[in-house]
């Protein structure tokens, strides 16, 4: 189908990249925007306020909410990668995936075009959980404030974590994706958490040390900083290394010399890499973070999720792992939320 229509210079039809070709990133409409207010009614009014309230200002643009600064940065890197790669469908795709009705799609497509975002595909299923699509749409993350949401995508092996505002705004870059992770339980299995879990650090340091050439299993996140890596490569190619508008971290508790090794022999094993790597011994990671100041850190403990949010980090949690509470069942007078 060609389109006839132009976008900033780019045709339709050369621009959005299949689905099995590109880096999927999905993302909530609570994540990518600031929907508190409508949240507050849709809660307390039911659905039908809800969406009359949204009709009622679909010509004001939601403000921008965590995601936000990460997304852009997704488009700062599709440009530059397009400038080396014209033909290339080895991009970033981003796809917002919603239950709310289509009826709030007009709000939604209006917020969209008014902060210039290149976000061609929707998925809105009308009050029916969306997590059935993401894998029909090769979803390489998924991002929302929904906790079950994306609980529900971790048990269908899809990447993913629920997305927290920081407590306060820090200037991102604007030419530099950086993206954070924590290792245990994010890029590696829990195996290393459960060992501490249940006999301790000694134990677990004993344990690190006999099995340091023996790589980790995979966490929740492993494909996705493959997928950064493989997009990484195609700068680096060209020669831009150390110009790459892509950087990766490792910020993980580990001790260097007890247990990090067996960390970088894990990613080494897998034939991956972090541009950084931290360890911190247990100290708190919201004063590093502060420094890296990262469009996104992924953590399975909510203890480092809130450490970072207060410094001022955009902070997602990864449900995954022994750290992990027990779900809780919703009431069954409990309203779901409006993505």
């Amino acid at each position: 189908m060609a389109w006839g229509m132009e976008r900033r210079g780019w045709t339709l039809e050369t621009r959005v990249p299949k689905p099995q070709n590109a880096v999927t990133i999905a993302v909530s409409s609570r994540a990518l925007f600031r929907m508190e207010e409508e949240q507050r009614i849709y809660t307390e009014q039911g659905v039908e306020e809800y969406v009359r309230y949204q009709l009622e200002h679909e010509n004001e643009p939601f403000s921008p909410g965590p995601a936000f600064p990460f997304v852009k940065a997704l488009e700062a890197v599709n440009r530059r990668l397009r400038e080396l790669y014209p033909d290339s469908e080895d991009v970033f795709d981003i796809v917002l995936v919603t239950n709310n009705h289509a009826q709030v799609g007009v709000r939604l497509i209006n917020s969209i075009n008014h902060y210039d975002l290149f976000i061609e595909r929707f998925c809105m299923t009308g009050g029916n959980s969306p997590i059935c699509y993401l894998k029909a749409y090769h979803t390489n993350l998924y991002l929302s404030a929904d906790a079950e949401k994306v609980r529900e995508a971790i048990d269908e092996g899809i990447a993913a974590a629920t997305i927290f505002s920081p407590s306060r705004d820090v200037a991102v870059s604007q030419s530099q994706l950086r993206v954070a992770f924590d290792g245990d339980a994010v890029l590696f299995s829990d195996e290393s958490e459960r060992i501490v879990k249940a006999h301790g650090l000694d134990r677990f340091f004993e344990h690190e040390k006999a099995h340091e050439n023996k790589p980790l299993a995979q966490g929740p996140l492993k494909g996705f900083l493959e997928a950064l890596g493989r997009l990484q490569k195609k700068f680096y190619s060209k020669g831009l290394r150390l110009e790459c508008p892509i950087r990766t971290y490792l910020v993980t508790a580990r001790s260097a010399a007890s247990s990090g090794a067996r960390a970088l022999k894990t990613l080494r094993s897998w034939g991956l890499e972090t541009d950084e790597a931290l360890f911190l011994a247990g100290a708190p990671k919201g004063p590093l973070l502060e420094k890296i100041r990262p469009h996104i850190f992924f953590d399975d403990q909510m203890f480092h999720v809130a450490g970072a949010q207060e410094m001022g980090t955009v902070a997602a949690h990864v449900p995954y792992g022994v750290a992990q509470t027990p779900r809780r069942t919703a009431p069954p007078n409990e309203a779901p939320s409006a993505q």
